[in-house]
């Protein structure tokens, strides 16, 4: 199997943290993680400077106990991958009410670096851009939007609406202007290409990859469906090309998901190691 290499770290320890790590107490011992990430080609030092910097962020926290040191999401990073989780491990396509969430936010030009920082939380939510200042969901996502907007201090900022499309074209054109269908579809069927023949050798072979090989395939799968939150957001199928293939790429995720998961989770509960105090 060829090593494939990580370009951020930073965001493939998220993807372990938010996959495996938090449901073994959220706390990991520096050396389990350098473990788990040498699986992957990265050096201990690469792995230290991530979580360093993860930690500047606030995303990460550390303490020592003894001459060890323990690393463990703060509660920001707690709160991201509780919005997160449920977007990547289940099938969110619900039944659509017909009406659009249009958010809205007040920031003076001058405070550039507050709205960038406002427009990627937007993205993460899977807001699309309707026009400058107003952007567009298709699902409910008033209440981490008001988190969102509270934590950057700008709650009596914003204004938001639910509201239907009242013309003059369909749901279908508006939701082809607002985001990029093409290139979502490429993603889907790029995601499918690279994981249904993995998924096909996975099934017919006996017995599976060495314990190892499947944490890391199992990683990959995570990390590159993950990419997903920041494309779709659930949008209607009646209002998507036929055919769509997020259906595809949610049945193949979920399958490969739970073929590797036996024998991924024995190789990280050899290697993984907690603070004393930690009880899985």
């Amino acid at each position: 199997m060829i090593l494939r290499q990580i370009t951020r770290p930073r965001s493939f320890i998220f993807t372990l943290f938010g996959d495996v790590i938090r449901h073994y107490g959220g706390e990991i011992w520096i050396g389990s993680l350098n473990r788990l990430m040498g699986e992957f080609g990265l050096s201990e030092q690469a792995v230290r400077a991530a979580v360093s910097r993860m930690a500047r962020q606030r995303w990460l926290q550390a303490r020592k106990i003894g001459n060890k040191s323990y690393y463990s999401l703060t509660e920001m990073g707690r709160v991201r991958i509780d919005q997160t989780s449920p977007r990547i491990y289940h099938d969110l396509s619900e039944p659509w009410d017909g009406r659009w969430r249009i958010l809205t936010y007040s920031i003076p030009e001058q405070q550039r670096s507050l709205r960038d920082r406002i427009r990627k939380e937007l993205v993460f939510l899977g807001c699309a851009m309707l026009s400058p200042s107003v952007w567009l969901a298709p699902h409910d996502v008033f209440a981490q939007f008001r988190e969102a907007a509270a934590a950057l201090g700008i709650a009596d900022r914003i204004d938001l609406f639910a509201a239907e499309y009242a013309g003059p074209h369909d749901d279908r054109s508006l939701v082809a202007r607002c985001w990029d269908l093409p290139a979502i579809e490429r993603a889907y069927r790029a995601f499918i290409d690279e994981y249904r023949p993995r998924l096909t050798r996975a099934q017919a072979s006996q017995p599976l990859l060495a314990d190892n090989l499947c944490f890391t395939e199992r990683e990959w799968l995570v990390h590159d469906y993950r990419k997903f939150l920041y494309l779709d957001p659930g949008l209607p199928d009646r209002v998507l090309p036929r055919p769509w293939p997020r259906a595809e790429a949610v049945a193949i995720f979920n399958d490969y998901y739970r073929l590797l998961l036996p024998a991924a989770t024995r190789f990280f509960e050899e290697v993984y190691r907690g603070a004393p105090a930690t009880c899985p």
